[in-house]
């Protein structure tokens, strides 16, 4: 199993609070209060902020040379003698990144960061690709202890009120929810935190309360004490993400969605991915995506595994990519079991991709990368192509709501090709 590098990047590179402290390195100069505040909280949601940011350039500059080192960690060069020659995926020219309408240093991006380590990982490489950008970035510790919550969130109020726009990646985070009912933001951006977009619109267009669709239950057990607590701040925040004649809201997303009136839509088309690598050198193999559906308890384990087993086979995938959130027992399992060669890539996967080497073929169960990695490869002559779930390998404690979900999420992928389902389909054999 190829796990990635050591942590290259520390806290204090990505925390101009910490460079404060004694011992530390010398303090950023002061800038001023954030005119854009973005809080993220995965990989994924800072890499759209990112994707923001370059949309509302009026010229978008080109990304300047990325941190040594960064990208070559973490993700084997597969061998492949009949792959056309390399092409450059990297040094990269610079461009004064004032020359668009979006000011980066008006912008601050706050990490509110997880406990989960490979997720804190790939974030500490994404905000030294944002720091390359010209960003500036606040790592907080928002979940070290019993105290961090209130500190974090007083030390947060003041550039909240500050703040003229406000960005979030998940909007169904209660410390993201805390934080709206502080701030005064005439403007609310709401950037893509994958196929959970797709859910927050639809409860946001029916006045639902904010619930993650694999959390929900039904009936009078579908909510937990900590959710019946929390209702008014969740009440809160659907209302501040209800545009009025006093605040606007956005929605920047490469999902399907139908948003409510009044919500403006900015499509993501991965533009900022695509300018700044690549494109790749394609091998000859077939390359699977995994997910972290065993893990919130939606597949059985081991039809999952019997799944990825049979789709190897039939396709002859022989690199599996895994999910940030996926566990160590099962991935040893792909990979003595099933005799696939396990990735855990330090970036989100559309990054990994494009700067390649990657399969022609992808396969994928359903999943944000089946809408994100056609955007992300397109005209690289690379295929996605997405399963579906079968409701057999679903768990007695899945969600009523999960195979409408995964199927909506796969029939709705518009650049990805879908596999019949027999081909997606455990072998029992």
């Amino acid at each position: 199993m190829t796990e990635p590098a050591d942590d290259a990047v520390d806290d204090d590179a990505v925390d101009p609070e910490r460079s404060r402290r004694p011992g530390g390195p010398a303090a950023e100069p002061d800038r001023g209060p954030a005119e854009t505040l973005a809080f993220v909280e995965s990989p994924v949601q800072l890499l759209n902020v990112l994707e923001w940011a370059h949309s509302r350039a009026s010229t978008p500059p080109a990304p300047p040379p990325l941190p040594a080192g960064l990208l070559s960690a973490g993700v084997p060069r597969q061998t492949d003698r009949h792959a056309a020659d390399r092409r450059a995926t990297e040094g990269i020219d610079t461009t004064d990144t004032a020359n668009g309408t979006h000011d980066t240093h008006s912008t601050v991006i706050v990490v509110l960061a997880p406990h989960d380590p490979m997720t804190r990982g790939q974030l500490r490489r994404m905000a030294e690709l944002a720091r390359a950008q010209g960003y500036r970035l606040r790592w907080e510790e928002a979940r070290g202890g019993a105290g961090a919550p209130v500190q974090t969130i007083g030390g947060l109020a003041g550039p909240l009120r500050a703040a003229r726009r406000v960005v979030i990646g998940d909007p169904f985070s209660r410390y993201v929810q805390l934080l709206l009912t502080l701030t005064r933001a005439r403007e609310l951006v709401v950037v893509d935190d994958g196929t959970a977009t797709m859910e927050f619109v639809g409860q946001l267009a029916r006045g639902e309360r904010f619930v993650r669709w694999h959390r929900y239950r039904g009936g009078r057990g579908g909510w937990g004490a900590r959710d019946v607590v929390f209702a008014p701040v969740s009440a809160s925040a659907r209302r501040m993400l209800t545009p009025n004649n006093r605040r606007s809201v956005e929605l920047f997303t490469s999902m399907p969605v139908e948003p409510p009136p009044g919500v403006a839509v900015t499509a993501n088309t991965l533009a900022w991915t695509r300018a700044a690598f690549g494109p790749p050198r394609l091998t000859r193999s077939t390359d699977l995506v995994g997910t972290s559906l065993v893990e919130t308890g939606i597949v059985d384990e081991e039809r999952y595994l019997e799944a990825v087993a049979a789709l190897a086979g039939e396709h002859g995938a022989t690199r599996y990519f895994a999910h940030r959130r996926e566990n160590t027992d099962k991935l040893r399992l792909i990979s003595g079991r099933l005799g696939l060669e396990v990735v855990r890539p330090d970036l989100p996967l559309e990054l990994i991709a494009r700067r390649g080497p990657i399969g022609r073929t992808v396969l994928s169960f359903p999943s944000t990368v089946v809408h994100t990695l056609p955007l992300a490869l397109a005209g690289t002559g690379v295929t996605v192509a997405v399963c579906d779930v079968d409701p057999d390998w679903l768990t007695a404690h899945a969600s009523p709501r999960a195979e409408g979900f995964l199927s909506r999420v796969t029939g709705s992928a518009r650049g990805a090709h879908r596999l019949p389902r027999m081909s997606a389909r455990a072998s029992t054999t």
